[in-house]
């Protein structure tokens, strides 16, 4: 039982060693981008994260507002 779980904390001690290593060697220090905009086919499919749309649609209503007022006035 004892060498089961030394082999696997010493199994997980390399993955992350790996790991490690990897964002060293890549330069930029970053680890792979899970944002949804960040991704091609999801750009392509139109579809947005939460915060870039809110952006968006906050935007297009301050658009529309101003809009109002010059005609208002």
């Amino acid at each position: 039982m004892l060498k089961l779980l030394l082999l696997t904390a010493g199994i997980i001690a390399i993955a992350i060693a790996l790991l490690a290593l990897k964002l060293l060697v890549r330069g930029d220090a970053r680890g792979p981008m899970t944002h949804i905009g960040a991704s091609k086919a999801m750009r392509e499919r139109g579809i947005h994260c939460v915060e870039s749309m809110d952006a968006i649609e906050r935007h297009q209503l301050k658009t529309r507002k101003h809009a109002r007022e010059m005609v208002e006035n």
